[in-house]
């Protein structure tokens, strides 16, 4: 583990008087989201990824699905009431959230987005989702997280 910084996830937590622990590990972008849950010593359905996209209408919308999951494009349009929705280009993440791929976090976003969280988390007592920058994770309890981000839950995961 490496020493710890405040990430402005963490700020945003600390501001809204929410608990939450800080995670990190070595910085490495080449990282799967299994493989970070490894290194957390998590199983794969407590640790979330977060992916922006944007529908038809030009909207954008975040989801936050378990690391070993694909978010269901059909699934995720109908949760947010749009069309059809696609996965942004990488290069527009940063611009649009303020966070890099890798590091993107559904908390402190640089505007909100409507956020939907695939429905598992709501029966776990602890998630981790990244905490803003690559290498850090914060682990809250799922009901503050939604309070937070004012995100819904679906069902937006692709079945096998």
């Amino acid at each position: 583990m490496k020493k710890e910084e405040k990430t402005n996830v963490c700020r945003v937590l600390d501001s809204k008087k929410i608990a939450y622990e800080l995670h990190t590990y070595e910085a490495d972008p080449t990282l799967t989201g299994e493989q970070i849950a490894g290194i957390l010593g998590e199983p794969t359905d407590k640790v979330f990824k977060t992916l922006v996209t944007e529908g038809k209408t030009g909207q954008h919308y975040v989801f936050v699905v378990p690391v070993k999951e694909e978010l269901d494009l059909k699934k995720a349009a109908k949760a947010s009431g749009e069309k059809s929705i696609s996965m942004i280009k990488q290069k527009e993440l940063l611009p649009l959230t303020g966070y890099v791929h890798g590091g993107c976090s559904p908390i402190g976003m640089k505007k909100p987005f409507p956020t939907f969280i695939h429905e598992t988390a709501a029966g776990l007592e602890k998630i981790f989702v990244s905490a803003g920058k690559v290498g850090y994770q914060i682990e809250v309890a799922p009901n503050d997280l939604f309070s937070v981000v004012g995100c819904k839950t679906a069902d937006i995961i692709s079945l096998d």
